[in-house]
């Protein structure tokens, strides 16, 4: 006999059910929500992630959190990263992980910057709250069933109370254990290795400067390290375990491992916030979607710490993906959903390739380890050979279809502005320059482009016009040229000859089906 009572159940619906409210997850909510879609957040945590495990965000993505409306709190709560102490008995070799770069017109972030995660995640959820949505903590996705047409997920409260949601997709961003995935019957093809552990501790720490990132090796590719969080007086140590070593995670033992480690006695923790004991997970889901039910961040892709990529890595799988979610949602082709694995999980499998081999070289003791270039930056990444750039298309001097649309200043009426403050919004952007690809953008506008999904703003550059030397040098305009920038930055289209007939094409394939005459568009000139 069955004792346990009845749970009642509550039937809700909604667009898009994201499961995980980490940085992934959030960033997808933060940019669907913008864009007026109807999204929940559930995460079966009692609240939100309290240590600094991912504390490294790159420079494409501070790019993604100015355009997501969350850069200015994310500076705020980090700073640049500290030069390395790397300690061998009495010397200090400096060293500088990251080669300070000045900020450029087309890379106005160039700079790796240093914020705990437990940071950037507050940020994205004030971000969200402020778009009217609130993520739902303690709240454990049971399992899901598909339909043609929608997705029905049990969710189950702290107190038992069990929810039935109905949503036209779900999205995973639930980390590398993901439930999602595993309902999906997904493989997670990969390596973990169960005897290669490193303590992760955030502590306050005495007998310690806060001036650098701290680094003391050891025989065997053992090592401590200490890197300090901006603006709290504590440190993150990494502290790499010996085969079988069993490690506790109070504050005595830890002092005694790093004082043993370092001979330096002087170290002591106190007020720890955050422990972990970190085994390298290197794995890759073998597709992003079934269905309606999709995968992003760590639910699709596990990295080792390694060089910072696995956060920028997932932020950019929800930048990608939110604006294409939201087109189908408004009528678009469905299909333009297939270009999200085809575009993310190539570049995933890239960015697994470098985080081992950057944690590989950290066990040899190679320079490698601790030298970070573009390739970390992720400003290089580009879908040139994605659905979405079949072809090719026209190129200009500088830039091909796929790659990113980098910042740079545009005259408007008599003042300059940043083209990424242009683009900044759920919108796509047009750049016009010269009168052929004026003509044909203004035709695009007034009988192409669709009333439903993403607007259009327009920008026209003339080409006698001396204020457009920059962008003109930028994208490496030489006649006329009529760009087409997707709302996640990177080009959708080029036209250097037939104007109007290869961008009306270009624009059919990326908006809904629904060719209206809309409302004027905003234009710059």
């Amino acid at each position: 006999m069955n004792d346990t009572p009845d749970r009642a159940t509550h039937r809700t619906t909604t667009d898009v059910l994201v499961v995980g409210a980490g940085p992934t997850g959030t960033a997808l909510a933060v940019d669907l929500a913008r864009r007026d879609v109807d999204v929940r957040v559930v995460d079966r945590s009692a609240h939100a992630f309290d240590g600094s495990r991912a504390k490294g965000v790159q420079p494409r993505t501070l790019e993604v959190l100015h355009d997501l409306g969350a850069l200015a709190d994310v500076l705020d709560g980090g700073s640049p990263y500290p030069p390395l102490g790397i300690h061998l008995g009495p010397l200090t070799l400096p060293w500088r992980m990251y080669r300070v770069r000045r900020a450029t017109v087309d890379v106005p972030y160039p700079n790796t910057w240093l914020i705990p995660q437990y940071r950037t995640d507050r940020v994205l959820h004030a971000r969200l709250g402020r778009l009217g949505h609130e993520v739902e903590f303690g709240r454990t996705l049971e399992h899901f069933t598909q339909g043609p047409e929608t997705v029905t997920a049990t969710v189950v409260g702290e107190d038992g109370a069990v929810e039935e949601i109905t949503a036209r997709y779900l999205v995973g961003a639930d980390g590398g254990s993901s439930t999602v995935r595993r309902q999906l019957g997904i493989e997670f093809t990969g390596t973990t290795d169960e005897q290669d552990r490193m303590i992760i501790v955030d502590a306050e720490t005495s007998g310690l400067a806060p001036d650098r990132w701290h680094v003391w090796p050891g025989p065997g590719g053992r090592f401590v390290g200490a890197c300090p969080l901006p603006h709290t007086g504590l440190f993150q140590w990494m502290i790499r375990l010996a085969p079988g070593e069993e490690p506790e995670l109070d504050e005595r033992w830890l002092t005694e491992r790093i004082r043993s480690h370092t001979r330096d006695r002087r170290l002591t923790l106190s007020g720890i916030r955050w422990t972990s004991v970190f085994r390298p997970n290197i794995r890759l889901a073998a597709r992003y979607r079934r269905g309606r039910v999709l995968l992003a961040g760590d639910a699709a892709h596990v990295h080792t710490p390694a060089g910072a990529q696995g956060l920028n890595t997932g932020v950019q799988d929800a930048y990608n993906l939110g604006w294409k979610l939201a087109q189908v949602l408004a009528g678009a082709d469905r299909g333009l959903l297939d270009s999200y694995e085809a575009e993310r999980l190539p570049i995933a499998a890239a960015v697994l390739g470098l985080s081992t081999e950057k944690y590989e070289a950290v066990g040899a003791y190679r320079a490698s380890a601790v030298r970070r270039g573009k390739d970390e930056s992720q400003l290089a990444l580009s879908y040139r050979d994605g659905p979405l750039a079949a072809g090719g298309g026209d190129r200009t001097r500088t830039l091909r279809v796929g790659d990113r649309a980098p910042d740079a200043e545009v005259p408007v009426a008599a003042d300059l502005f940043r083209l990424f403050d242009l683009c900044r919004g759920p919108h796509f952007t047009a750049v016009a320059h010269g009168t052929h690809a004026e003509a044909a953008l203004d035709r695009i506008a007034r009988l192409d482009w669709p009333s439903a999904g993403a607007r259009l703003k327009r920008v026209v550059l003339a080409t006698g016009d001396p204020q457009a030397r920059g962008i003109r040098r930028v994208y490496g305009l030489t006649g006329d040229t009529l760009l087409l920038i997707r709302p996640d930055g990177y080009i959708g289209h080029i036209a250097t000859r037939d104007w109007y007939v290869s961008t009306r094409a270009a624009v059919r394939a990326l908006t809904p089906a629904l060719f209206k005459k809309p409302a004027a568009p905003e234009v710059s000139r």
